[in-house]
């Protein structure tokens, strides 16, 4: 009687143990989706709270001579007419900044090549810039 009893218990903890098993069938759309959520966060990372995106310019001077930062900019509109520059105040300052960058190593390169024509105080310095979306962008949005 006690081997039945002790039979019909290892039996019974069995089915226990049996019934604890969960099988999980994952949909593969699932991976797709967080595939593309995390390109959506990792976009999201890369912008402001007003919508512009971070990124990188040059600073070729900060100066407290207005028209020497003038004539810089219009320097480098013309040595570099593909790349935008800009001209800040912040008082007693007016800095010229030139670029778009969204990698710094991008930045550091044409830093390089502004150090031929300006070779002191040059330097890449985190901004707000104008970035447009490429059309493979905009579909993962």
């Amino acid at each position: 009687m006690r081997i039945v009893l002790f039979l019909l218990g290892i039996g019974y903890m069995h089915f226990l143990q049996a019934s604890d098993s969960i099988i999980v069938r994952k949909d593969p759309r699932l991976d797709l989706l967080t595939a593309k959520q995390a390109q959506i966060n990792k976009r999201s990372a890369m912008m402001t709270s007003s919508g512009q995106y971070k990124g990188y310019r040059i600073q070729v001077i900060s100066t407290t001579n207005r028209e020497q930062a003038f004539a810089i900019k219009t320097e480098l509109l013309s040595r570099f007419p593909d790349q935008k520059s800009y001209t800040s105040y912040q008082s007693p300052l007016f800095k010229v900044r030139i670029g778009n960058f969204l990698k710094k190593e991008d930045a550091e390169q044409f830093r390089k090549t502004l150090n031929r024509f300006y070779p002191k105080g040059v330097y890449v310095v985190e901004d707000v810039i104008e970035y447009t979306l490429t059309e493979e962008e905009e579909l993962l949005q």
